[in-house]
């Protein structure tokens, strides 16, 4: 990216990896936790999404890592201590300039004095005004398991909850309550400083390949990597939306519903009674089997020849437009060897013979499968003019959330 005179060579960075949090501004509050060393990245991994980024440290926390590293890391002096420039009203005041308060790590004893009003350090001063104030703020715990089941500190956490003030994490492993991982944080700060235009929403996506039994070693499967559903996800839970993912991997992140399924049926099945629990939109982006065999019950012995009896699997958008005819369902028509014009026939037929309501055509023969980038186009059932995109599959899943957007306002106009 082009560099500005006097600039901090630490923003060199800036937007690196997305925009996501372009001209959002975040302050950084930092404690005297051991996981206050995560902090120098996550400042990082937040300035490459677009945001500025200022700190905040107590003293206990400049016992852990030197201001200077944080200094380093956001491009900003660090704020050690309120001086005459009212640094925390400058920030969280009524009229401040910042978007998000972001306490990570946060101590059981700095929740415990947000929760009474106490603000003896910089961290819970800047806290004090910005909850005071109505200003986002979200809450990284870290300290040991046994501290944070404490009567108090589950009390002190449940209080500040009830104020509306989201927590993240934290991670339970080997005895200790872990900061959580910086994709977990930087997914729901986007998802707190976003429009989150489609709050209230609940999205059902499918994403990746199938694998059907062979044996009990070999399965039947696709070069489907579940990129594009994951990115779908993930944008849609940006946005606002209560998401859930059905596939055979694992996403991980603590917002996202996931429910696996490895077989055609299993997806189908699990779709259709997610689906009764009451959905808006379906996004079916897998991947899904076309054929599946009856599996042998013992390992097939090797190096003799072998012949399968395929039989076809039932398809899943068909299934849920019959049994949810009101749902709204966008479709993936993915095809092979053939042209634009065939493909988007083909797409066509898909579209109106399963009533969907937009399908999205690639062709995969050189790219789209198992890759990070495709070239789809949208076509809609509404007579809208196709669109086609090119580039990223986040790309891709951003300007597909538009369109689905955009679709769900018109049909509630």
């Amino acid at each position: 990216m082009p560099q500005i005179p006097n600039e901090h060579p630490t923003l060199w960075i800036k937007s690196a990896k997305s925009r996501t949090l372009q001209g959002k501004t975040i302050v950084l509050a930092v404690t005297g936790s051991i996981a206050a060393v995560r902090t120098i990245e996550l400042a990082r991994e937040l300035i490459r999404r677009g945001a500025h980024v200022y700190a905040v440290m107590s003293e206990a926390a400049g016992c852990i890592i030197n201001p200077m590293a944080l200094h380093y890391a956001t491009g900003n002096e660090v704020i050690t201590s309120i001086t005459g420039k009212v640094e925390h009203v400058e920030f969280f005041g009524k009229l401040g300039r910042a978007d998000l308060l972001l306490i990570a790590p946060a101590t059981a004893n700095t929740i415990g004095k947000i929760a009474t009003g106490i603000d003896d350090t910089p961290v819970t001063t800047f806290a004090t005004t910005a909850i005071g104030a109505g200003k986002t703020v979200m809450i990284v715990p870290a300290m040991h398991e046994d501290m944070y089941n404490h009567p108090g500190v589950v009390e002190n956490i449940g209080k500040i909850k009830g104020w509306g003030i989201g927590f993240i994490g934290p991670r339970l492993e080997e005895g200790i309550a872990k900061i959580a991982s910086n994709e977990d944080i930087i997914l729901e700060v986007e998802r707190a400083t976003g429009k989150r235009i489609l709050q209230g929403m609940k999205i059902l996506i499918t994403s990746g390949s199938t694998a059907e039994p062979i044996d009990p070693i070999r399965i039947m499967t696709n070069r489907a990597s579940g990129k594009t559903g994951t990115e779908l996800a993930l944008e849609a839970y940006r946005r606002g939306a209560d998401v859930t993912i059905v596939h055979r991997s694992r996403l991980g992140v603590s917002g996202i519903n996931e429910i696996f399924a490895e077989t055609a049926t299993q997806m189908t099945d699990a779709v259709l009674e997610e689906l009764g629990k009451g959905y808006d939109l379906l996004i079916s982006s897998a991947a899904i089997a076309d054929y599946t065999i009856d599996a042998i019950g013992q390992k097939i012995k090797s190096g003799e020849e072998l012949n399968l009896s395929f039989r076809p699997t039932r398809k899943l958008i068909k299934e849920a437009r019959k049994a949810y005819p009101r749902l709204r369902i966008v479709g993936f028509k993915a095809e092979a060897g053939v042209d634009r014009e065939e493909l988007h026939r083909r797409a066509r037929q898909t579209l109106q013979d399963c009533r969907l309501d937009m399908i999205v055509a690639n062709e995969v023969s050189k790219t789209g499968i198992g890759t990070d980038s495709n070239c789809v186009t949208l076509i809609y059932a509404a007579g809208r003019e196709e669109l086609s995109v090119e580039g990223s599959k986040s790309l891709i899943a951003g300007v597909l959330m538009d369109e689905i957007t955009m679709m769900i306002a018109k049909d509630e106009e």
